[in-house]
């Protein structure tokens, strides 16, 4: 049977906070076969895992810094001197294989590489029943080629490290390594049941238009042969000159893009970043031109009310007693909610019915969709149940 504990800290030594969490993470797990690890940028990374590693030994660690807090079952964990909060898992049914690598040569060349390992380091062959991935903003997709190079398409679900600023102070890290720019992976081999809900949970408005010109993968430069900040202050109503530079992330968090998958079955969300002077606009991940791009739009209050019914979703779907939820929501849709974070705490923990769970806030979000891709997004909800 899975058996999950949540430890959390907020002592200000980051090597003491590690410890703690990871003591109370233990607490009756017979054998500990992976701990998702989670903490501030404001901590030290390396002497937070190293007080954890104190209690945890050689059980499989992974994780990455989280956007301004986390939430468990206790509220809302945030401080000054940063905080820790550990989900360990144990099961004896079942075997975690964690890997993780800085980029080298190319993000698909470092996902095979990642895959590789972590496959090796579980003692298996074959394909896991499904995996967690995390990895920095910019290139979730091509790490993701390269682990789908070495296993094909199995279930995943994740998020990208976050800071508190969106200035790259994020880290991810396994027992072994700590770096910015990588990608880290969790293979899952077991037969019990596991369910994802990957969702935005926006509504789809009726501005449309085909994406004509792009730079790169991320830069978005004309929809409809228009230039594409544009195009949005139309849709939106939005003044141009207060949609420039940075002010576009917090202006597009109630109304930002959308693309739909081939099956029309789930529409991922495509966080507008920073306008630029040409009247681009810098997209928080893939785009392809000739593809369809939606205006998409909610409140704060539906930010808040999809969290709760999310959860309910991954109940329904998983059809099994829930051993744990790994509960990955954006630092934007965060960022929109404010103050009123409290709220979500109270939906998480009624729909969760005291069942253990860890809320990290990511600046990138993966799941699936019913028969559909791997996929990666921004400004979206990635809640995972894990069946005992």
């Amino acid at each position: 049977m899975l058996k999950s504990n949540i430890g959390w800290s907020t002592d200000a030594k980051s090597e003491a906070a590690g410890r703690e969490a990871a003591a109370k993470a233990v607490v009756d797990l017979v054998q500990t076969k992976v701990a998702f690890l989670y903490t501030s940028c404001e901590n030290n990374v390396d002497k937070v895992l190293d007080g954890a590693k104190e209690e945890l030994g050689t059980a499989p660690i992974i994780g990455c810094t989280s956007s301004g807090g986390i939430i468990v079952p206790d509220g809302f964990i945030s401080s000054e001197n940063g905080f820790v909060g550990i989900m360990a898992i144990g099961d004896p049914d079942t075997t975690v294989g964690v890997a993780g690598s800085k980029k080298s040569r190319s993000a698909r060349e470092t996902g095979k590489k990642v895959a590789q390992k972590a496959m090796e380091n579980a003692g298996r062959t074959e394909t896991p029943a499904y995996f967690y991935m995390v990895a920095n903003p910019g290139e979730e997709e091509d790490y993701l080629k390269g682990i789908e190079d070495v296993i094909g398409r199995v279930p995943f679900f994740g998020g990208s490290a976050a800071d508190n600023t969106v200035e790259g102070n994020w880290k991810i890290y396994t027992n072994e390594t700590v770096f910015s720019e990588g990608v880290a992976v969790a293979f899952f081999y077991t037969d019990k049941p596991m369910a994802n809900i990957y969702t935005g949970a926006y509504h789809e408005t009726t501005n449309s238009g085909i994406i004509t010109k792009l730079e790169g993968k991320r830069t978005l430069q004309e929809i409809d042969g228009v230039p594409a900040l544009k195009k949005y202050a139309e849709w939106t109503g939005k003044n141009v000159k207060n949609l420039m530079g940075g002010n576009l992330l917090t202006e597009t968090i109630l109304a930002p893009l959308g693309v739909k998958d081939r099956l029309g079955d789930l529409v991922a969300i495509r966080h507008p970043m920073g306008g630029n002077e040409d009247y681009s606009m810098n997209i928080g991940n893939h785009l392809a031109v000739n593809t369809a791009v939606i205006q998409m739009e909610t409140t704060v209050d539906d930010l808040i009310k999809s969290t709760g019914k999310a959860v309910k979703e991954v109940n329904k779907e998983l059809d099994d007693e829930v051993g744990a939820y790994l509960l990955v929501h954006c630092g934007g849709r965060k960022l929109g909610i404010g103050d009123r974070i409290d709220e979500v705490v109270a939906q998480l923990k009624k729909e969760t019915k005291g069942v253990p769970f860890m809320t990290i806030f990511t600046f990138g979000e993966y799941g699936v969709a019913d028969h559909g891709a791997n996929t990666c997004g921004g400004l979206m909800l990635s809640f995972t149940g894990f069946g005992k």
